[in-house]
């Protein structure tokens, strides 16, 4: 792609998010939200091949579906209150309305269908973008109303998501697919908790983007998409390797690892409030996105390619993408825990 036409798709991603940061209105909500949908389509159509062009396809229904419904709530609370405030969302009908709108938007189940198969048409670094920058801006909206939505719709929308996000995973073989499956549970644990403790869903939300974030860009140094081809990464680099076992062990929630925090300070939060069966539901469901995570523990780390590999091979070469950014990332995936403290300090 042009230089100059990349710049101005990141840069109007970048604009969209914060429009809709800054934005008190519901129009100009909406406009921001348009934006960022249009700024990524030319990055995920850019690989002119027919699973791009069906996974752009359904992407741009899906976003354009939710922006209307989106509108529509907004017009209506409009109508209701005389209000195009944003925090002036007192009519229930509209607050509902928004709040389905933003689970399609985001993927939440149950309308998490579009994930998977828009992820698995695109190629690794746009799909990271729509894994992690495009979730910025309806979570933005959702912060903002978090004392607004009905607490048991997000607790619904949240069970659903951790239990689907793991029974969908189980029997993957592509690794977008796989994370996926992957984030829609993590967006599920970050709904649940929104409306009683918005700063730990802001604190899971970061988490989230940073262990994401170097899944994709591992999996991208590999250059690797199928669970079968992902076997050979020791012979390639043992010491990514090992970063790739333990990133996943912390996507898995698994302690001592930075992925534990965020579900532990969860299940703390919903036990004081007397939540205890949907924790205990939560707590359960996990095991499900933990039985895909230790079958890709075992697949890296502990299975060797066989010598009549159906894909080709690749030379152990000096890596030409820098390094910087993965190491930051898969640091902060993993090295985390012990700062908890200092964590909560910093989100109260």
């Amino acid at each position: 792609m042009n230089p100059l036409v990349l710049s101005i798709l990141i840069s109007s991603l970048g604009l969209g998010t914060t429009i809709t940061f800054i934005g008190s209105h519901w129009l100009l909500i909406w406009m921001g939200l348009e934006i960022n949908t249009m700024a990524i389509i030319p990055l995920m159509i850019q690989q002119q091949h027919p699973r791009a062009v069906e996974a752009t396809t359904k992407y741009f229904l899906t976003q354009a579906t939710a922006s209307a419904l989106l509108l529509f709530a907004g017009t209506t609370n409009a109508w209701m209150t005389g209000q195009w405030d944003v925090t002036e969302m007192m009519n229930p009908v509209s607050a509902t309305l928004i709040t389905i709108a933003l689970a399609l938007k985001i993927g939440l189940a149950p309308m998490h269908f579009w994930l998977p198969e828009v992820l698995q048409g695109l190629n690794l670094i746009t799909g990271l973008i729509l894994s992690t920058w495009q979730k910025l801006a309806p979570f933005a909206i959702l912060f903002q109303l978090n004392h607004l939505l009905n607490p048991h719709l997000l607790t619904l929308f949240g069970i659903l998501s951790i239990i689907l996000g793991g029974w969908g995973g189980l029997n993957q073989t592509q690794l977008r697919k796989i994370l996926a499956y992957s984030s829609i549970a993590h967006l599920g644990w970050m709904i649940v908790i929104l409306h009683y403790a918005p700063n730990l869903t802001l604190l899971n939300l970061t988490l989230y983007i940073f262990m994401t974030t170097s899944m994709f860009l591992l999996f991208n140094t590999f250059n690797t998409t199928k669970i079968n081809s992902i076997a050979s990464s020791t012979t390639k680099s043992p010491l990514l390797t090992i970063i790739t076992l333990t990133t996943l062990l912390s996507m898995s929630g698994l302690p001592p690892l930075t992925g534990f925090m965020p579900k532990w300070l969860i299940l703390q939060e919903l036990t004081k409030q007397n939540l205890t069966i949907p924790a205990t539901i939560m707590a359960l469901a996990t095991l499900l996105s933990l039985f895909f995570y230790l079958r890709l523990c075992y697949t890296t780390t502990l299975t060797l390619s066989p010598n009549p590999i159906n894909h080709t091979s690749s030379w152990r070469t000096k890596l030409k993408q820098p390094n910087l950014i993965l190491t930051l990332t898969t640091s902060i995936s993993i090295l985390l825990l012990p700062l908890t403290p200092s964590m909560l300090t910093l989100m109260s």
